[in-house]
């Protein structure tokens, strides 16, 4: 009894403590992620107007060596605030309702399936292949 009791304790505290993982179809994803692609890259660690979005989940705001971030954006991720599943989405719905101030101009993904699947795309871009 006691080992049933401490396997399931085991069980739920590994389930706690794993990233959260987006649920979306990541070709689907794929084809949302073109809105995006004036401004960011997901293949290669190079920015544009935008950082690039290599690793994204669970990477700390703001974090991109040699990318000029909004001060509205620094601020955000002052707490060490990390891009996971759950803020991203918060983000990516309306951008400046999280960050009142980024320089972001786009508008937010309207549909909340759009961002689940957006959010498989960036979790792992090659799974669109």
């Amino acid at each position: 009894m006691r080992f049933g009791v401490f396997a399931a304790v085991t069980v739920g505290f590994a389930v706690l403590a794993a990233p959260a993982l987006a649920e979306g179809d990541a070709k689907k994803g794929a084809k949302v992620f073109r809105k995006c692609k004036a401004c960011h890259v997901v293949e290669e660690e190079k920015n544009k107007v935008g950082p690039h979005l290599v690793g994204i989940i669970d990477r700390p705001v703001a974090s991109i060596e040699g990318f000029k971030y909004s001060k509205a954006m620094v601020e955000f991720g002052s707490d060490d605030k990390v891009w996971d599943v759950e803020t991203l989405t918060v983000y990516l719905k309306k951008p400046k309702d999280l960050v009142k101030k980024t320089s972001m101009a786009f508008a937010g993904v309207r549909k909340d399936a759009d961002i689940e699947n957006l959010l498989a795309y960036l979790q792992d871009p090659s799974a669109a292949d």
